[in-house]
């Protein structure tokens, strides 16, 4: 009789889905850390979106890998609980440190269970689609192997972008990438910006002004996607009423499916991108 094979995914703070969306699928999340001159927070378990926010006004705090011992913890949790396969999808280690630190502490745990480390080379939800996609897989009966081809493959059909209002986090935060530097406030050009193969920002396209970016993002989604079915979700950083609307154009010019959804930033992206951020990620349904 074969063993019973127990999976679990693991993630971090940085996909961007909700805590309803984790606790659906048993998802469990590491926080990144926002550290400030006196305090240092566990994402969206210490600091939420609106203290981040009004913490900007004061001083601009600096984001940080996990805490070794929260990823050492919940493995050590995992393997006392029977778990014998874990899925690990990490914010791209073009942006961040944390999906190389977490591959060397889980090789402690590798007599103990099978960890599948997967480099998303993206974030927010562009991250926490391909989680979702993983889940669904797993649920509908798929191996540890074939949940994690099927994540993969989200990444290959996905198309993410964003617009933010100022590039003055995104700089202050050395996270400026391959973004080029905006040719002056005063001309009100905004850069739409995407993670790239490679897993780093990028500028997709420059527009004049925030609204005429947002249609610009549109155009994009609509010549990639075309008439192609797609799983859709809309971000934002402090700009909900923007989101809800651009998700209802969205719906009115793409062929989206009903699952699509709307996601807040996480504060430890927040720190680069402050308040006002949108954007559409999404990629073809199967």
């Amino acid at each position: 009789m074969s063993e019973e094979r127990k999976t679990v995914i693991v993630t971090d703070s940085s996909c961007d889905l909700s805590d309803e969306q984790l606790a659906k699928y048993g998802i469990r999340m590491i926080s990144l850390r926002v550290v400030c001159q006196n305090a240092e927070y566990r994402d969206r378990i210490d600091i939420q979106e609106d203290e981040l926010y009004e913490l900007l006004t004061r001083e601009l705090p600096k984001t940080s890998l996990p805490l070794p011992e929260d990823v050492t913890s919940l493995y050590e949790e995992l393997a006392q609980s029977g778990v014998t396969d874990v899925i690990h999808l990490s914010i791209s280690s073009g942006l961040s440190g944390t999906f190389n630190m977490v591959r060397m502490i889980t090789e402690d745990f590798q007599d103990r269970m099978n960890i599948h480390m997967v480099d998303s080379k993206t974030l927010s939800t562009g991250l926490g689609m391909m989680v979702l996609e993983a889940a669904r897989a797993l649920e509908g009966g798929a191996t540890p192997d074939e949940a994690v081809a099927a994540a993969q493959s989200v990444r290959k059909t996905q198309l993410g972008m964003f617009v933010i209002r100022t590039l003055e986090f995104l700089r202050k935060g050395g996270r400026i990438g391959l973004v080029e530097g905006v040719v002056g406030s005063l001309l009100q050009i905004k850069p739409i910006i995407f993670v790239n193969d490679d897993g780093v920002y990028q500028t997709m396209a420059k527009a004049r002004g925030y609204k005429s970016a947002v249609d610009t993002m549109i155009q994009e989604a609509k010549r990639f996607f075309g008439g192609a079915k797609i799983r859709l979700s809309v971000v934002n950083g402090k700009a909900q009423a923007d989101a809800e609307t651009l998700l209802e154009r969205l719906k009115g010019e793409l062929a989206v499916q009903d699952d699509a959804f709307i996601a807040k930033v996480s504060p430890v992206l927040a720190i680069h991108t402050g308040p006002g951020l949108l954007g559409i990620v999404a990629n073809k349904a199967e």
